[in-house]
């Protein structure tokens, strides 16, 4: 049997996974987790063979919790299942040792058969995802500009991206300038739609632009 743990926030989703994978002979769901901040602990409780971890917990997201949980527990193999199908996260997953790489819109036979090769040994990426996340190093930004640049796509006006990464203002505007001019945007809230569309930018989703619009004037 292979033992698993399933971490996923909203609970139809969550229910709905674990009826379908313990319909399989040989798949056991050992813990759930609805909080990232949980799955840690599930797993040195309860061992899994192979976590599943939706990306976008509330609290500690799924990547943070899986690179914590590969230093605590290497013998996890951990799959993360996401709607965030793009360079940048299948990057971030891999740098977090994660070994299976599944979207939401996958089949679940496609999950079941991840998760069976996770546990033998392999890694299982979709190989046009893995060959956009090479030709991702075209990104024209360094990782100082898209600290700034994450930032700002959360809402923060400039004294507040200055506080949170421990710069003045004044640097602050001049980094906001040269991603400007590398992605050829006019706003703020044109670089950081165009820096998401091409995958450089984490999470890739989610942006109120309306509050963008008015806060990027302040």
């Amino acid at each position: 049997m292979i033992r698993l743990m399933l971490a996923e926030d909203m609970h139809l989703i969550r229910k709905a996974l674990v009826a379908l994978l313990s319909s399989e002979d040989d798949l056991e769901v050992v813990a759930e987790a609805d909080k990232g901040e949980d799955i840690v602990r599930l797993g040195c409780l309860r061992r899994p063979d192979v976590a599943v971890l939706d990306i976008g917990m509330p609290g500690v997201d799924g990547l943070t919790a899986a690179a914590e949980l590969h230093r605590r527990l290497p013998s996890c193999r951990t799959v993360v299942l996401t709607g965030l199908g793009t360079p940048m996260a299948l990057r971030k997953a891999l740098d977090a040792n994660v070994r299976g790489f599944v979207v939401k819109d996958a089949s679940p036979s496609h999950l079941v058969d991840c998760i069976r090769r996770v546990a033998k040994g392999e890694r299982v990426i979709d190989p046009e995802l893995a060959v956009a996340a090479l030709d991702a190093d075209s990104n024209p930004l360094t990782a100082r500009e898209l600290d700034v640049l994450e930032t700002a796509a959360g809402g923060a006006t400039v004294g507040e991206i200055a506080d949170r990464l421990s710069l003045s203002r004044g640097t602050v505007r001049n980094y906001l300038s040269r991603i400007l001019t590398k992605v050829g945007a006019r706003s703020r809230v044109e670089a950081i739609q165009i820096a998401s569309e091409c995958g450089w930018l984490w999470p890739a989703v989610g942006r109120d632009i309306g509050i963008l619009r008015y806060r990027s004037r302040r």
